[in-house]
């Protein structure tokens, strides 16, 4: 769990970077979703795993809340539309 919601964290900071780009800020509405997921899987990940091995899914739920609070922002930012 801990592996899948890093690779999902950082496809979540990919997708996020994208959406910076003019005219793609529409992708936020798609990628918040996204990060909540990986965020869930995440979570999950941490109530099963070992206190030694947590750090995987520890750092995915960090990249997934990151990429979740800068899309939030960005959409305030532009009305929702851009």
């Amino acid at each position: 769990m801990g592996v899948i919601s890093l690779v999902w964290g950082i496809v979540a900071l990919l997708w996020m970077l994208l959406a910076f780009i003019p005219l793609l800020g529409w992708g936020n509405w798609f990628m918040i979703p996204f990060a909540a997921v990986g965020a869930i899987i995440a979570a999950i990940g941490l109530l099963f795993t070992r206190s030694e091995n947590r750090g995987r899914a520890r750092t995915g739920l960090i990249l997934n809340g990151i990429a979740i609070v800068v899309g939030v922002v960005r959409l305030g930012l532009g009305g929702g539309f851009i």
